[in-house]
């Protein structure tokens, strides 16, 4: 095949879009081009020849600019059967004038070469052809690709304004049956600059996100709120269905350089993207990116083999047993399954993955909670109990994997919204989901205390405590040697039950705060030490303080580290005072209370020193007694 005789076969099918759309028939079924590569001449002109036909099903995704045929004059002429519901269609779908087909994105490729979903033509847009006669398919592979290899016939709407995109993302021109020109500006999408909520989801989310691991990510608010708390990341890489804006800054940053990605490394791969001009003109002939077809971006078996894939979306809302929806609100369906189901459990199955829902705590503008006692009526299960892993809002991450119910209904509630957790609180008792007793989670979790210290070479995580710490925390009890129990709690006690541990584990992070010492072993975390203090009464500026170590994890450190990190948060709250009572022999005790940054007194009654260590003055003390 000579380049002369493509170029001639390629005029040949050059012709106007009326002429073109002949081969649309009454009774046809019709693909259009998805996201910003929608064929906005094409489409107009099939809505101008609407009285020559009759009963054409167009099937889509996501499009932007698609309205002429969504109006209810067209109703017997066109009807749409959207595989994903965006804003353009979703009126029509909600009012019956449209249908939609719930369908995993990364199944929609074999669904149109099946010819289950038979398609007579395709309508797309795509690049002028290379010297070779081949055309990109721009910025929309994704399921264009298969639908334009699995339709009788391809119209091709050709603009020289949209982007080659590079990778698995050609179509030659003897497979077009007509072409029509057009210049014109691709659409975009913008969204406003992130609100408070979702910068503190974004900053949230960027917390789970390690150094080299591999991210998909979307378009929505809360995906352009994590990128800048990325910016301190170090080569991560990407593997998603689509990028968006947030993918410029970070690889002109430096920061997604695809280097540690264990497939397709050194490469962002993507299937479509959507967003401003700046980012169409980012991924022009850019050999960094290789946009492929769904079914290989969203192959949950690919996914699972990157190593460290963060998998981020976002939901609708979910209920105290992680039950997760997406695309509905209650029996009103609103976006569609797309390929968040895919991600999410590729990235579970990845070595090192993180599978991320994130949501803002409230909806309606916080008059509703988007953690819920049961999901409203009608709405779908996107991601079940089973599959659900974290979970963030702008109040703090739940890790639900592998929990039980009282524990995930903890963990939920703790990331609620603080003005519905009583209720969500009260629910789940009516339930049965929890103790009857359950005390409340208050205040709002203090990420911003979280640190790591190595102890001989491992890593321990130093965070406050959290309610659904409470199995954890008997745990914890039941490790320590009985000389350890008494030293602690001045008695030999032999059990540690619910309702003494859980005021151990749901305070008041205002009035008394306790660290826990958390490390990662044989599959699942443990907690090797805890230090708290709780103010001696309202309005005092003293507190009273102790810390226990687990016995062999005693003697390298930690107890000074605790005792240190308390008094400087202790500081920080206004506390000018530390007071414990320290049996005469727990020598260790009291020697890294003699050895502290800040002045110590110490009286000694009956074989128990009373020890007073003020926060407000620095230099330390031997001590007395």
């Amino acid at each position: 095949m000579g380049s002369r005789n493509w170029r001639e076969r390629c005029e040949n099918k050059l012709t106007t879009a009326s002429e073109a759309l002949r081969l649309v028939r009454r009774g046809c079924s019709v693909f259009i081009g998805s996201g910003a590569a929608v064929p906005q001449l094409l489409v107009t002109e099939l809505s101008n020849m609407s009285s020559e036909l009759a009963n054409v099903k167009l099937i889509h995704g996501l499009t932007l600019a698609l309205t002429p045929n969504t109006e209810s004059e067209y109703g017997d002429l066109f009807r749409h059967d959207a595989l994903f519901i965006g804003a353009e269609v979703r009126d029509a779908v909600c009012q019956g004038r449209a249908d939609y087909t719930p369908v995993f994105l990364s199944e929609v490729p074999a669904l149109f070469a099946s010819q289950r979903m038979h398609l007579d033509v395709a309508l797309i847009q795509v690049t002028p052809p290379d010297n070779d006669g081949f055309c990109s398919y721009g910025v929309s592979v994704d399921v264009v690709k298969a639908a334009a290899e699995s339709a009788r016939h391809v119209v091709a709407e050709v603009n020289p304004r949209m982007p080659r995109t590079l990778g698995d993302a050609f179509i030659h021109v003897d497979q077009i049956a007509a072409m029509v020109e057009n210049d014109a500006p691709l659409p975009e999408l913008r969204f406003p600059p992130p609100d408070e909520v979702t910068l503190k989801i974004g900053r949230n989310v960027a917390g789970l996100v390690e150094d080299g691991a591999t991210i998909q990510m979307g378009i929505s608010r809360i995906a352009r709120s994590i990128a800048p708390f990325l910016e301190d990341k170090k080569d991560l890489g990407v593997h998603t269905e689509l990028v968006s804006d947030w993918i410029v800054d970070l690889m002109q940053k430096g920061v997604v350089t695809n280097a540690r990605k264990t497939v397709d490394p050194k490469k962002v791969v993507t299937s479509f993207c959507l967003g401003s001009q700046r980012l169409y003109d980012f991924v022009d002939r850019n050999r960094a990116f290789e946009f492929r077809p769904c079914d290989y971006t969203n192959d949950p078996s690919i996914i699972s083999q990157q190593d460290n894939m963060v998998a981020i979306n976002s939901a609708l809302e979910i209920d105290l047993t992680g039950q997760v929806c997406s695309d509905s609100l209650g029996q009103v369906f609103y976006s569609g399954l797309g390929g968040q189901v895919d991600f999410i459990r590729g990235a579970a199955r990845s070595k090192g993955g993180k599978p991320i829902i994130a949501l803002p705590s409230t909806a309606a503008g916080g008059v509703m909670s988007r953690i819920v006692p049961a999901l409203s009526s009608g709405a779908g299960v996107m991601i079940t109990r089973g599959d659900v892993y974290y979970v963030v809002t702008e109040y703090g991450v739940a890790y639900l994997h592998g929990k039980n119910v009282r524990e995930r209904v903890l963990a939920l509630i703790s990331i609620a919204h603080p003005k519905f957790r009583a209720q969500l609180l009260e629910e789940a008792k009516a339930n049965q989901y929890i103790y009857g007793d359950q005390l409340m989670p208050v205040g709002i979790y203090p990420s911003e205390l979280e640190t790591r210290v190595t102890f001989r070479g491992e890593s321990v995580f130093f965070r406050p405590v959290k309610a659904i710490d409470e199995s954890m925390m008997q745990d914890f009890f039941y490790s320590l040697s009985d000389r350890s129990v008494y030293q602690r709690y001045f008695s030999a006690l032999r059990a540690m039950p619910h309702q003494t541990v859980q005021t151990m584990t749901t305070i008041d992070y205002e009035w008394e705060m306790a660290i826990v010492g958390v490390v990662h072993r044989e599959g699942r975390e443990r907690i090797i030490a805890v230090g708290r203090y709780g103010l001696m009464g309202e309005g005092s500026d003293a507190a009273e303080m102790a810390f226990t170590v687990r016995d062999d994890w005693q003697n390298i450190g930690i107890g000074t580290f605790l005792l240190r990190y308390l008094a400087a948060i202790a500081r920080q709250r206004g506390v000018c005072a530390f007071t414990a009572e320290i049996l005469e022999n727990n020598g260790p005790m009291l020697s890294i209370l003699n050895n502290a940054d800040h002045p110590l007194e110490c009286v000694y009654d009956a074989g128990v020193y009373i020890a007073t260590m003020r926060l407000d003055e620095d230099g330390s003390n031997p001590g007395s007694g």
